[in-house]
């Protein structure tokens, strides 16, 4: 428990900081009618809420749980998942918004132990409502990629 309340308050500091970075970015053009900074400040402010809530939330009186050892199986997990999302950074901009996304939200659920048939479904539903979000909720727009392609 110890532990998750450490990572939430370094968490917690480090998206206060680059919320402060991020409000203050002023992009030279203005191409989006939410402006350059909208995605990132929703990002991080989505990161605040949950980091206070693993912060504050109250220790559970009935069950009383140990920490998980920091174990090899742990330690996997933890490189998978910084290598899923240099991956997704990587990626982004060849394979764009909808097809990356999809890829690293199915090797995320299928690392914490969703099935693949769970992994694939919510990996298509978050990347395509995500998109049809930004792009035509908030007239942000994502690229394409490879489906740009297939489109022409």
């Amino acid at each position: 428990m110890m532990h998750d309340r450490i990572f939430a308050g370094i968490n917690l500091l480090i998206c206060v900081a680059l919320m402060a970075l991020a409000w203050g970015y002023q992009a030279p053009f203005a191409y989006e009618p939410v402006g350059p900074r909208a995605y990132p400040l929703l990002l991080l402010s989505l990161l605040v809420l949950g980091a206070l809530y693993q912060v504050s939330k109250p220790a559970k009186q009935t069950e009383a749980r140990e920490e998980p050892p920091l174990n090899r199986q742990v330690i996997r997990k933890i490189a998978l998942c910084i290598a899923a999302m240099v991956a997704y950074a990587a990626l982004f901009e060849v394979l764009g918004f909808i097809l990356s996304s999809v890829l690293f939200a199915v090797a995320m659920a299928y690392l914490y132990d969703a099935t693949r048939v769970q992994s694939i479904v919510a990996g298509l539903m978050i990347a395509v409502g995500l998109y049809l979000l930004f792009d035509y909720g908030l007239d942000v727009p994502l690229p394409l990629g490879l489906l740009a392609k297939l489109g022409n």
